[in-house]
Order: C-alpha cells, then structure tokens, then sequence
C-alpha cells in the first residue's frame, strides 16, 4: 500500500476514532439532578440543550436501576419521542410544571414509533422499561426536584 494511503487510513481511523470518545465524553458529561418519585430516589442526567435532547440515549447498553435522563425543554409543547438508535428498552413519563406526571409510555428498542404526551409538557423522565409500573407510579404522582428550564 503507497505511504500516503497508509497515512489518510490512519488519519481516517484516528478520526472515526476520536468522534466516538467524543460521543461517549459528550453523554458522561450531562450534570445529573437528585429527583425523587414518592419514596424512590432517581438520578437523571439532564439533556436540557438540543444536542443533549437529540442525543438521549442512544447507543447505551445498559442503565443503572434508579437512573434516568431527564429532558428539559425551553417551551412547553407537545414533545414527541422515538428511540432510533437506542438499544434499550424504556418508560417515558411525560411531565407538567410542577412535576404530575401526565402520562407514561412503554417504548420498544430501536424503533421509530412516536410516544407523545396527553398535554403540552416542559420535562420528560425516561428510566429503564417497566420502572413506573414496579414502583407502582401512575398519571398523577408527582416527580420531585426538577430543575427550572432556562
């Protein structure tokens, strides 16, 4: 293989290389936020910047039992959700200003259904499938701790 197509193979691999540290660095470097759901502690990583929202959590293999990400929005609006390119399985509950929970969804793997909220919500709460359900949490209860949007 000629020298100069060995270097640009090379500079190809380290840049390919260096995008995925920085996907990787990029999601271990959202804050976290202490929330609670009655009883039940949560840490959520805050995706509060669209590239945050737009990134989620995708290509996670795996999270944490009371861990979550929390999506914070700038508007209320009626945020839709899908899971392209995310390996797990996952509950959104779709929040309102003061944390009631307006509505949970089930989302499967890598699919491009749209989960969306009964009302305009500012905060989405996705945790690992079936959370909500197992602590026994339901449209009405209230999320505590959410950070005020920007």
């Amino acid at each position: 293989m000629p020298l100069l197509s060995k270097t640009l193979t090379s500079r190809c691999c380290f840049v390919i290389a260096a995008l995925a540290a920085g996907v990787a660095n990029a999601q271990g470097a959202l804050p976290v936020a202490p929330l609670t759901a009655g009883m039940y502690a949560i840490q959520a990583e805050v995706a509060a910047t669209p590239a945050a929202r737009e990134q989620g959590l995708m290509y996670r293999k795996s999270m944490a039992p009371n861990a979550g990400m929390l999506f914070v929005f700038e508007q209320k609006a009626g945020h839709c959700f899908w899971m392209r390119n995310t390996e797990l399985p996952l509950s959104i509950a779709f929040l309102a200003d003061d944390g009631t929970i307006v509505n949970i969804e089930d989302m499967a793997p890598r699919t491009e259904n749209n989960h969306c909220p009964k009302a305009a919500i500012r905060y989405a709460l996705e945790m690992n499938r079936g959370w909500f359900a197992q602590k026994g949490i339901k449209a009405g209860a209230k999320i505590g701790g959410l950070p005020q949007p920007r």
